[in-house]
């Protein structure tokens, strides 16, 4: 008379599943630590003895520095001359820098304080839909504020005599901005 086979029950099948999936994981993860690791140099400089083939990445030129005269602790910091923003932390480090485009009319060196901000899509003076709108100072009847294209797009040039305040930056650095450029926030804003 035959026997019955014994069958395992459904749970001793996973558990031995999980268990061979774990080992093989474990194996797999010994063997990535074996292998070589890339080392990074702060920035590193070229030397004469540097290869003449192109890298394969592009080199990110270094943050420009915050502008002397800019004042201290946390702020924002907006070049005319440079068109560029530095969100300045509290220890004076600089947690972001970007290029921006300035509008047509622009505020006076000095420092402001974030009055307003408008988080809304809405169309900007030059007809563009913008958002995360941060004002800081109105200069002949133009509010200047930080502002981005929804689209991330640059702004066109502006029409004859229009008179525009955006200072626009991309997407992220307008994200940045309004979250870093609360009410009070001051903005300094140098040649």
């Amino acid at each position: 008379m035959p026997v019955p086979a014994r069958r395992l029950p459904s749970w001793a099948w996973v558990t031995g599943l999980t268990v061979a999936a774990l080992v093989v994981v474990a194996v797999l993860a010994g063997r990535a630590t074996d292998g070589p690791r890339p080392t990074a140099s702060p920035d590193p400089e070229p030397s004469a003895s540097a290869s003449a083939k192109p890298s394969a990445e592009p080199r990110e030129p270094r943050p420009a520095a915050v502008p002397d005269g800019s004042g201290t602790g946390r702020r924002i910091v907006y070049s005319l001359a440079q068109r560029r923003v530095w969100l300045v932390d509290a220890s004076d480090a600089t947690r972001r820098t970007f290029a921006v485009w300035p509008g047509t009319v622009s505020p006076q060196p000095g420092t402001y304080k974030v009055s307003t901000r408008n988080g809304a899509v809405v169309e900007g003076s030059d007809g563009v839909k913008i958002e995360h709108i941060v004002y800081f100072t109105v200069v002949s009847g133009v509010n200047i504020a930080f502002s981005n294209a929804v689209d991330g797009s640059s702004p066109p040039p502006p029409a004859d005599g229009v008179r525009t305040g955006g200072v626009r930056m991309k997407v992220a650095d307008g994200d940045a901005v309004w979250k870093f450029g609360t009410a009070g926030t001051p903005v300094t804003v140098v040649k």
